[in-house]
Order: C-alpha cells, then structure tokens, then sequence
C-alpha cells in the first residue's frame, strides 16, 4: 500500500521529467515491508547500477535507518511515454539488489498515460518479489481519492518543478533529496481534502 506522500512524490518525479525515464526507492517503517511511506527520487538521467547508484543507495539506507525506516522497492517510468511494461523499464537490476536484503521487495512502474490532473485510478504497476523471481501484484492506495486529488492540486499549480532528486543533489548539494521542504507543503495539501 502506498500512502499520500509517497504516490504524489513518484508521480510529481516523472511529472518534473516528462521526456526522461526516472527511478527512485520506496521506503517503509522496519518490519512493515508493505506498506509505502516514503520514496525518495533518485535520478532522471542515468538509471542503471552505477557508482553514483551505490553512492545514493548507501546515503538513503542510512537516513532511512535513522528514521525507523528500510528500503523495500524501486520504482521507475519510462522514458517512452507508451512504454509502460515491466520488462522494458531500466534499472531493473536495482530492483534485484534490493530484493537480496528485502524479500518482499516491490517494483512500481509508472504508467505514464494515467498521470493527469484528473486522475481516478492508479498510475503503477506492481510488481513483487515472491520464490525468487517479480510476480505482478496489485497498486492500493491509501485514501485513493484524496490522494488523487492531492496530485491533482499539485500538478496544477506546477509543484514539480520543487521536487528534488539525487541527480539534482549532485549539481548542488543544496538541493534537499530527503524533499523535507515537500513533505510539509503535502501534509498541509492533503488536510485540505
């Protein structure tokens, strides 16, 4: 299950990058690997294993552990906007990596036809990991509507572009990837629904 501050941060990542294929990691509480609450954008340029992938990794998992928090997933869209499955989304082999240390490691997948500002259903795909291998899944949201209509309202007055990803730390470190800035702007957002 995602909750509201994690599904807006993925769909507000691919809305700020519309022409380039991104990934970031989902995050939740230690010992509920299940429920989403958290994610953090990681790049929009180069998506695959790398230096800077391992880098970012290590930097998240220790936040994340000093917030009570694990990474449990990976999520990606496409940089094609009609290439949506699972088999063509990149960086997949992070996904792997994550599923060593998280065995009901997840992978989200935008479907980038379903962002929009009238969205009424999930725009991910769902994939779990299960005996070894991704077995599709289904995408809950938590408080669909409100949440739908949270990215609605933010998508509408440009909150995208506010949006930090770790490529965006890496051209200046004062770029917050963690987006605590977001977090508060969302929460006040959401009380409105």
């Amino acid at each position: 299950m995602f909750d509201a501050r994690a599904y807006c941060k993925i769909m507000l990542h691919a809305a700020k990058y519309p022409h380039l294929a991104v990934n970031g990691l989902l995050l939740a509480e230690n010992g509920k690997p299940n429920a989403i609450v958290d994610v953090v954008p990681l790049f929009h340029q180069c998506l695959h294993v790398s230096p800077m992938a391992e880098v970012a990794m290590v930097q998240v998992e220790a936040k994340a552990s000093q917030k009570g928090q694990q990474i449990v997933g990976y999520y990606v869209g496409c940089e094609n906007f009609y290439d949506n499955r699972f088999e063509r989304a990149p960086g997949i082999r992070i996904a792997d990596k994550i599923a060593e240390h998280c065995p009901d490691a997840c992978i989200a997948v935008i479907d980038n036809r379903a962002i929009s500002i009238n969205m009424r259903y999930p725009a991910l795909r769902i994939w779990q990991h299960r005996d070894n291998r991704w077995l599709k899944a289904k995408c809950v949201v938590e408080n669909d509507h409100v949440t739908f209509d949270a990215v609605s309202c933010l998508l509408q007055r440009g909150a995208a572009k506010e949006l930090q990803d770790y490529d965006n730390y890496l051209d200046n470190t004062q770029n917050d990837w963690n987006n605590v800035h977001f977090n508060g702007d969302l929460k006040q957002i959401l009380s409105m629904y």
